[in-house]
């Protein structure tokens, strides 16, 4: 993968985010492509992931400084707090194969 633009790099590490990490509303899955968040997810974590997989606590620290807005903005809730467990150690794995890949 090191032949391409930064911004092919952003945008192939955003479609692994996308498809494989979701929130988790009153039981639905929205998978964070669907929720427009991947982009955003990978912008975050590709300077880390240049040098170095982002640790659990990197990881957690980027989730919680990330709000979603919800009810069309009447509140904001930190991304981590949308994320299952299940789904925050799913995109630590993405993020540590990705990072084997570049």
């Amino acid at each position: 993968m090191t032949n391409g633009s930064t911004t092919q790099i952003i945008e192939n590490l955003a479609a692994e985010i996308g498809d494989k990490v979701y929130i988790d509303i009153a039981g639905w899955h929205l998978y964070l492509s669907d929720a427009k968040l991947h982009l955003t997810l990978a912008e975050k974590f590709y300077p880390i992931l240049i040098e170095e997989v982002p640790s659990e606590g990197q990881v957690v620290e980027i989730l919680q400084n990330i709000p979603v807005k919800l009810g069309a903005g009447r509140q904001e809730v930190s991304l981590i707090n949308l994320l299952p467990m299940s789904c925050q150690s799913e995109l630590i794995e993405v993020l540590a194969e990705f990072r084997a890949d570049l």
